[in-house]
């Protein structure tokens, strides 16, 4: 038997290679091709395809690379000229690796348009190798982002929540560069020699290759400090954190739990804020709330996540197109709210001079004066102290499944429309969203049933909280996101409580002078995963404590807005509505009357 299995194993193996080639001289559309595995040798170098070796067949992962591979390498060869490729190169080590890079995914979205199972192979394979991803040094993460971002892009890949963590921060800055032109070049994706130049331009832009060299000496510089200073300094650095921590709860004005606790029976409220000016830091768990400790059974599979990169750019703009048939229906009626908001706020902005003084900017209006009659003074001006606030306004959306239809449609026109015309009246506006990643628990559930389902876990759900439209970034810019919101299959869960800490944390990093956080939501908070497995009033409990410690203890005007439900009992400055239509009316209003308020609440 034992010479049977020997060559069985290897005819297998014959069989699987002959089907391999087969299948690149058909994709590449040559006969010609020779194709050769691991150290096997190859007669020309020209007309050659090398593949890695293949010497075991129960080894799936094993045949899945070298089919994707195969099929990655013929389309280069069918859909790439090697002339034009050269004619572009870029200079520079890492310039030219992405370049390449840029070339392959090229080739591979023009094939996999029309072979579906070549996309399957492909993106199957690069799912499992970028997954175990070890990412040691600067190069390593910037040629790794940078073909992520393509291929989330060109080729419509999900990324995992925890690859997502790995490249953001460097995923954020290619965005930043290539995000005005990544539809262009998406466009000239079947015309190598056009698309070739511009990416070879854009890369050779970003000068990575003089970056790298001096990040990589700080780093090695860093290295050399922490080894020579490591025992001496950990000792420091237990002090820092512990002195950081305590600063931190005093500027921010976060309650200290053993002084509240004498002062109040009502007390032991502690909420750690942390540093929201990075998008990629999770919130931390173990928030106390009196007898109840607030927390979530796992973050690892949260994500804070921008619109557009939940969608490609085409379902982002068709969507769009949806929002804005039901934009205008309701034109006229939305045209007028927006007027009267803006007619308030350009009121109070309204500037002023004090005229003939003797110091300030040059009065030209009085000029002539002074050519006709010399002995005339020249005559100076003053602008006269603006009252009004530099302002942030955040509109916080309920993005779950119960908003589906009508509510949220309204929700997203409505913040639409305000986020256009306080920009006119120098308003920063930001507007975000919050859901959940999946429906009864997700990749949390799964984690928290494998290690024996502990009682009473937390928060057992993966949030999902949108970034719609950033406070910095124009409406111009950010229109398309906007109808997200009607995306089919994106509203879920509603875990409000740490919504709105994250919202905070966000708007407490901003240099406004005046910040007004307004909630949209249709009720109670909800989660059938959580409520199963805590108390019946855990996550409403969270949201009280949380819109108490806003209102009463930091500097942020908060109102909320009921759709069909009373939310009077969570927030003290509250309105419901039955009808989803007077949304608009009653979310310009709430904020008109903000604007002219005379007596403001006074914050501690």
């Amino acid at each position: 038997m034992l010479p049977y299995k020997v060559n069985s194993k290897k005819e297998k193996i014959e069989d699987f290679k002959a089907a391999i080639s087969s299948t690149i001289r058909s994709l590449s559309n040559s006969q010609k091709i020779e194709v050769s595995f691991g150290n096997q040798p190859s007669k020309s170098d020209k007309n050659s395809i090398r593949l890695p070796n293949l010497d075991q067949t129960n080894n799936r992962l094993n045949y899945e690379e070298i089919r994707a591979i195969a099929d990655s390498k013929s389309l280069r060869l069918r859909f790439s000229n090697k002339d034009t490729l050269k004619k572009y190169e870029p200079v520079g080590n890492i310039s030219k690796k992405l370049y390449n890079l840029s070339e392959k995914i090229r080739c591979e979205k023009i094939g996999t348009t029309y072979f579906k199972g070549v996309k399957n192979n492909i993106e199957r394979y690069y799912q499992n190798r970028i997954s175990n991803l070890d990412l040691k040094s600067s190069e390593v993460k910037i040629i790794e982002s940078f073909e992520n971002y393509l291929r989330i892009k060109f080729l419509d890949f999900k990324n995992e929540s925890q690859i997502d963590k790995k490249l953001k921060s460097y995923k954020k800055d290619l965005n930043e560069k290539l995000k005005n032109d990544i539809s262009e070049l998406k466009d000239l994706t079947l015309n190598q020699e056009k698309f070739n130049s511009l990416i070879s331009k854009l890369i050779s832009n970003m000068s990575l290759d003089e970056n790298i060299d001096e990040e990589q000496k700080r780093d090695e510089e860093n290295r050399n400090d922490e080894k020579q200073s490591k025992p001496q300094n950990q000792e420091q650095k237990t002090k820092d954190k512990a002195e950081k921590h305590e600063e931190m709860s005093i500027d921010s004005g976060v309650p200290d739990l053993d002084n509240e606790a004498k002062d109040s029976d009502k007390a032991n409220e502690v909420y750690e804020i942390e540093d929201s000016s990075r998008p990629d830091l999770k919130k931390r768990g173990n928030k106390k709330f009196g007898d109840i400790q607030y927390k979530s059974f796992t973050e690892e599979f949260d994500e804070i996540i921008n619109a557009e990169d939940l969608e490609t750019t085409d379902e982002l703009v068709r969507l769009r197109k949806n929002l804005d048939q039901q934009l205008l229906q309701l034109k006229n009626f939305i045209s007028k709210l927006a007027n009267k908001l803006q007619r308030k706020l350009l009121a109070k902005q309204n500037r002023s001079w004090n005229f003939d003084l003797e110091e300030g900017l040059l009065d030209t209006s009085k000029l002539p004066r002074v050519i006709m009659d010399p002995f005339n003074s020249l005559s100076f001006k003053k602008e006269k102290d603006i009252e009004f606030k530099d302002t942030l306004v955040t509109i916080l959306i309920d993005n779950s499944g119960s908003m589906r239809g009508k509510p949220i449609s309204v929700a997203a026109i409505c913040a639409d429309i305000l986020s256009r015309t306080l920009e006119r009246c120098m308003v920063k506006v930001e507007i975000l969203g919050f859901t959940t990643k999946h429906w009864k628990g997700g990749l949390s559930r799964e984690k928290w049933m494998k290690n024996d389902k502990p009682n009473f876990p937390g928060r057992l759900n993966d949030l999902r909280h949108i970034i719609y439209k950033s406070a910095d970034t124009p409406w111009r810019q950010a229109k398309n996101n906007m109808g997200l919101m009607l995306k089919e299959g994106l509203l879920k869960e509603n875990i409000d409580g740490e919504a709105l800490k994250w919202a905070f944390n966000k708007m407490n990093k901003r240099k406004e002078d005046r910040k007004i956080l307004m909630v949209i939501s249709d009720g109670a908070p909800v989660d059938d995963s959580t409520l199963s497995t805590n108390t019946s009033d855990y996550l409403e409990t969270n949201l009280k404590k949380t819109v108490k410690w806003i209102e009463t203890k930091s500097n942020i005007e908060l109102l909320a807005i009921g759709i069909g439900h009373d939310v009077t009992r969570y927030y003290d400055r509250a309105v419901k509505i039955t009808d989803v239509q007077d949304l608009g009316d009653v979310m310009i209003n709430q904020l008109t009357d903000l604007f002219v308020e005379k007596n403001k609440k006074t914050f501690h």
